[in-house]
């Protein structure tokens, strides 16, 4: 019924429609926009990106990886050379070259976490390990889904999963924190995460409800599939070697319903499983107010559910 659903990040799933293979950061067709969208974001709400004094190295240690990353997995879009500590970067894209020194923030126009994710669709937050606990300590939101990095900074792991229901009764919650406890350098996992977001909007955080909530309660059932997307978020779970935190980039896709039934398997499955989600889930997912409307509208076309 619910699970962590987390996998090796390196499985290819062989299902005709493409996987993230062993990719912790993804470029698309959104990216552009994306970047365009994040700088807008955190022009008007610089608090979107936090950083604790301490991890400071962990930033750096991000800059590291998705440099490297990037370049050695989109080499068309970014390059990198390196010596040492200092690097030449070379963002494509955006069409930004920068040269810089790991570990001096002389060497950069922002602070290291808020110069690399201002080049990466992902949002990335920094979990510290003191005392056989984690601490979120560290991170940008600006495409997050109903929840906010403000109000969640400084939390334990385990009290940042306080609010989630079934998964403290079942245990889910103790054992993911044990198994990121032991996760190692060099060997990431990735899970996924879903739910409804009326309109293609990447920005639901609760610092700007008032400006999406309305919507769930306004959405009509003729207006379903153009305006109710499935929003997915993949998360990624990275061991840093230097700082020792734990990294987690999440990318969030949407897809419109109107698209979803174009694959018949993906209008049973989503009928079937909003047909027999529990309550408390959907009111955790907030989905309260929009799951009638996309029952009502899946009925008419997708076949029974498996």
């Amino acid at each position: 019924m619910y699970s962590t659903n987390i996998e090796a990040a390196d499985i290819v799933h062989d299902n005709g429609v493409g996987s993230w293979g062993g990719r912790v950061w993804h470029v698309d067709e959104h990216y552009r926009h994306e970047i365009a969208e994040r700088a807008r974001i955190l022009e008007a709400d610089p608090g979107r990106l936090q950083v604790l004094p301490h991890m400071v190295q962990a930033s750096w240690d991000v800059v590291e990886h998705a440099t490297d990353a990037l370049a050695r997995e989109y080499p068309q879009h970014f390059s990198l050379q390196r010596e040492g500590e200092r690097l030449e970067w070379t963002n494509h894209l955006l069409g930004l070259e920068q040269q810089l020194v790991l570990g001096d923030e002389s060497s950069l126009p922002l602070a290291p976490l808020e110069w690399i994710t201002r080049q990466l669709q992902e949002d990335v937050e920094l979990l510290d390990e003191r005392g056989d606990e984690l601490f979120f300590d560290a991170g940008i939101l600006t495409f997050g889904a109903d929840w906010s990095l403000d109000f969640d900074l400084g939390m334990s792991f385990l009290e940042l999963h306080g609010p989630v229901p079934r998964v403290h009764e079942m245990g889910v919650i103790p054992r993911a924190h044990k198994f990121l406890l032991r996760l190692q350098p060099g060997h990431d996992y990735r899970r996924t995460n879903w739910t409804f977001t009326v309109d293609r909007r990447l920005d639901t955080t609760t610092e700007t409800y008032d400006e999406w909530g309305p919507d769930r309660a306004r959405l009509r059932v003729e207006d379903v599939g153009e305006r109710l997307h499935l929003r997915v978020e993949v998360q990624h779970f990275v061991r840093l070697a230097r700082s020792n935190a734990v990294m987690f980039p999440i990318h969030t896709y949407l897809l419109r319903f109107d698209e979803l039934v174009t694959v018949p398997l993906w209008a049973q499955r989503m009928r079937g499983v909003i047909n027999t989600l529990p309550q408390d889930l959907v009111d955790y997912k907030g989905l309260t107010r929009t799951i009638g409307p996309a029952r009502a509208w899946l009925a008419e076309r997708a076949g029974a559910a498996p």
